[in-house]
């Protein structure tokens, strides 16, 4: 435990309070504390725009193994055993460091190509619209259950050729993947987060030998296709984390990324009207609401050595969560960066998707769907509005910003 002195700010992401509203502590921290120690986490976090990104540029000083583990409590020996029972040292490539990130990241390149990525138009806007059909005659529902988290799921799962029927439960057992790696949670509660991780693991290792035995043209056989070309082959547990990774990572933040959109357009009418009125602004205000509601608030590195981070010494060994979602609100970055602005200059620099070796791969994929998903939605859903009562709530991830419901009203 490094020896420090009590922190100014109340850093508590997963209470009511801060999952409804957390810029007000962020901001706090850039002024008062850049670099603080959270102790009730056992962490550092890093909160200004230029300390993040030294962070994510230095892989070396900063090793990303356990990237997306926000708890630092080893789990319990119950629950070590029944993820034995997988690949419990399965990596995936947000939480690699080189050599082997290195490797992945050449899979993933030789078979997630730009031009896969394009070829998906097609296939994302008859995805949205078969969505919006079924919708948009009840002139009300939760669109983050019934559009936000079915698109990017089918999308990804057409990409990999997994059956549409096995969706629902690979969506259901992400977030028990996701939900093991954070604080909390009853002991049955994490046994059952490992059950369905360890299914998680064997689901794509199945599906891989199936490809194996009748090949096929998806991603999923393109991944196995490019892994032979590795020399030396990569373990085929790795290979095995990259669909997966792909199917968590893939379809979480996007969802989280529609919902936050939705919610921030629909907090000031006068920006759905700019829309409309200039639908040329849509790119960069995709880019401007992924800068003020990242999906992915930050993620988490290791110190290989000593370092002194923000005017703040740290020592070898110490866990730092690196907040993409404050740094993104950093004023010596981004002018009235607490302001949405559809026509924001300099938005290549947010870090939404990270930077770095880690940049995130499925970028390009999430843009191509936002861009295509967002307006149609508008555009089926005519005079989209809150539903009167209690219409959102935040989803309880410590290191995303979602929501796990948006129940919206539309003139049929």
């Amino acid at each position: 435990m490094p020896e420090t002195s009590a922190s100014p700010v109340r850093f508590d992401p997963l209470s009511p309070e801060q999952r409804q509203d957390p810029y007000p502590v962020y901001a706090e921290a850039r002024e008062k504390a850049p670099v603080f120690f959270a102790e009730p986490y056992g962490f550092w976090v890093v909160t200004r725009y230029d300390d993040v990104l030294a962070v994510l540029k230095d892989d070396e000083t900063f090793s990303s193994v356990n990237a997306l583990r926000s708890s630092t409590v080893e789990l319990p020996p119950e629950v070590e055993a029944v993820l034995a029972e997988g690949w419990p040292e399965m990596p995936v490539i947000v939480d690699t460091d080189p050599p082997l990130h290195t490797r992945i990241r050449g899979l993933i390149n030789a078979a997630f190509t730009p031009r896969r990525i394009a070829g998906m138009e097609p296939t994302i806007g008859a995805v949205v619209d078969e969505l919006l059909d079924d919708i948009a005659p009840a002139g009300r529902g939760d669109v983050i259950e019934r559009f936000a988290w079915p698109l990017p799921l089918r999308v990804m799962g057409r990409m990999l050729g997994l059956p549409q029927d096995d969706l629902e439960r690979l969506h259901r057992w992400s977030n028990d993947w996701l939900a093991l790696h954070q604080p909390g949670g009853s002991l049955q509660q994490q046994l059952d987060w490992a059950r369905n991780t360890v299914a998680l693991q064997r689901y794509f290792m199945d599906a891989l030998k199936q490809r194996e035995a009748r090949g096929g043209d998806d991603l999923l056989a393109a991944l196995l296709a490019a892994s032979r070309e590795i020399d030396p082959p990569l373990p085929r547990d790795v290979v095995m984390g990259v669909p997966l990774d792909l199917v968590i990572a893939g379809h979480v933040t996007v969802t989280r990324a529609i919902g936050n959109a939705l919610l921030t357009l629909l907090a000031d009418r006068a920006r759905l009207d700019e829309l409309r009125a200039d639908p040329k602004l849509w790119p960069v205000a995709i880019e401007e609401m992924l800068r003020l509601e990242s999906p992915a608030q930050g993620l988490f590195r290791t110190t290989t050595r000593a370092v002194t981070l923000g005017g703040v010494e740290i020592p070898a060994g110490a866990r730092l969560m690196v907040h993409y979602g404050s740094a993104n609100r950093d004023e010596l970055r981004f002018t009235h960066a607490d302001r949405y602005d559809a026509r924001r200059e300099g938005l290549s620099r947010h870090l939404a998707f990270g930077k770095g070796i880690h940049f995130c791969m499925g970028a390009p994929l999430a843009r191509l769907e936002l861009r295509l998903a967002l307006p149609r939605l508008l555009e089926r859903l005519p005079n989209l509005r809150l539903a009167a009562d209690e219409p959102y709530e935040y989803e309880p991830i410590f290191f995303a910003r979602g929501l796990s419901r948006l129940r919206l009203e539309w003139d049929a």
